[in-house]
């Protein structure tokens, strides 16, 4: 995703406000105060996790979801979106949510179970989210759920119709009541172990790759990928600071078993 295009308002404060309930206790090393944190890690991920009390129960649910970083909520918002009959989306207008994102770029391979790690971006908003009833803020908020996707895809496609609208129903969560952490670097292990030797450690970086785009089988024949999702899949190469897909296979042989 283009990183130009999720940058910060001026209007907007630089920094994370923590509230009680986003403040980080544990692990508070790895906590990012910075609000372009928050933004990177939302424009990062393609799926989120609503959590949501329904009929008494907890309920986890992946799902797609937009960012409007100058939207009317405070901080900016949040959009999901789902049919008028998801139990979810109904109820939560009248509650408390929480959404989370974490985007994994590495295992960290320590020389004990206990200091196995991940290296992670991640952030939860909190917040009661609204209902959006407005017809053009429905229709942008749709459309960022699409560019999260791909971006700019919504450019390419028709206008939703008024059928489609009235199934979807489309809830904004404001982005001020958030929490970012992150975690980087190598393994930390015990000196007892390190002295030891034998274990291998380190990390396996790991990111998402896109693959070639297959055409629908229905999709007439002259018709060609578009710019905008060959610039997504070239987005999504394996590139780490020169680091090379043949690098990687190297490393391996040479670590053995």
């Amino acid at each position: 995703m283009n990183n130009d295009a999720h940058r910060l308002s001026p209007d907007l404060s630089p920094a994370l406000s923590p509230t009680a309930r986003t403040t980080v206790r544990r692990g508070r090393a790895r906590a990012r105060l910075d609000r372009q944190d928050l933004v990177d890690v939302l424009a990062s991920a393609r799926v989120c996790h609503l959590g949501v009390v329904v009929d008494g129960a907890v309920r986890v649910l992946p799902t797609a979801f937009g960012v409007d970083f100058e939207g009317p909520d405070d901080g900016g918002s949040l959009y999901l979106h789902g049919s008028v009959a998801a139990r979810s989306l109904v109820v939560a207008p009248e509650a408390e949510i929480c959404v989370t994102v974490t985007v994994l770029d590495g295992l960290v391979l320590a020389r004990s179970a206990f200091h196995h790690s991940m290296n992670y971006r991640s952030a939860v908003v909190l917040g009661r989210p609204r209902l959006v009833v407005d017809e053009g803020e429905r229709s942008r908020a749709l459309d960022a759920i699409v560019d999260q996707v791909i971006e700019g895809r919504s450019a390419h496609l028709r206008a939703h119709t008024k059928k489609e609208l009235a199934a979807t129903v489309v809830l904004a969560l404001p982005l001020y009541e958030a929490s970012v952490k992150s975690r980087s670097g190598d393994p930390v292990d015990d000196p007892s172990d390190i002295e030891a030797g034998e274990v291998w450690a380190g990390v396996v970086p790991m990111w998402q790759q896109a693959g070639a785009a297959t055409p629908a089988a229905d999709l007439e024949a002259e018709t060609t990928v578009p710019e905008h999702v060959l610039a997504a899949i070239e987005k999504q190469e394996p590139s780490m600071s020169g680091v090379t897909v043949g690098d990687l296979v190297d490393s391996r042989r040479s670590v053995g078993s």
